[in-house]
């Protein structure tokens, strides 16, 4: 008699949207449809923010979100439909173009509690808290969230980063 397959458990994973091209409110409402119809269940979503953009500055503000979705996929297999997401919506990544202009770009900042550092795929996003764009909306749906690489939850990342950038909340 074979065994019942245990069913696949659920992960919290939260995910960064971020748009400077094209009708950038459009492109983070379809990157999210996108995520809920390929990758899981959107079970919290931060408001919108523009932000100003960061490493390169000579290019149109962001719009930003940050949303918790819930999956039972790998972070590879996510990784590759986030992809996938990307470039239904236009994103063309050119070589050696690091902070270009993008009509979507989705980062995965935290898969559970788990630490990956592979060729091509680093979570905890090795930048996440060094930026404000992120913080501050992860911190509207997770401020007790806790990285676990630093060990300190959200807020106080928040409180200790340098990022002077403006990060205005929308309606």
């Amino acid at each position: 008699m074979s065994q019942p397959i245990p069913p696949k458990k659920y992960i919290n994973v939260y995910l960064s949207l971020g748009s400077n091209e094209g009708n950038r409110s459009e492109n983070l409402r379809a990157a999210r449809q996108g995520i809920s119809q390929l990758i899981g269940k959107i079970a919290k979503q931060s408001k919108i923010y523009e932000t100003q953009p960061w490493g390169n500055t000579e290019q149109d503000s962001f719009l930003n979100q940050v949303i918790m979705i819930n999956t039972t996929q790998e972070p590879r297999e996510m990784l590759e439909y986030i992809g996938k997401i990307e470039r239904q919506l236009g994103r063309q990544r050119k070589v050696g173009e690091k902070w270009g202009p993008r009509p979507i770009d989705i980062d995965i900042l935290f898969y559970g509690r788990r630490v990956i550092r592979d060729k091509g795929l680093t979570i905890p996003h090795p930048e996440l808290h060094q930026r404000a764009f992120v913080l501050i909306p992860l911190m509207e749906i997770a401020p007790t969230l806790e990285h676990p690489i630093l060990q300190q939850p959200i807020d106080e990342l928040f409180m200790a980063c340098d990022d002077p950038s403006d990060v205005v909340m929308l309606d």
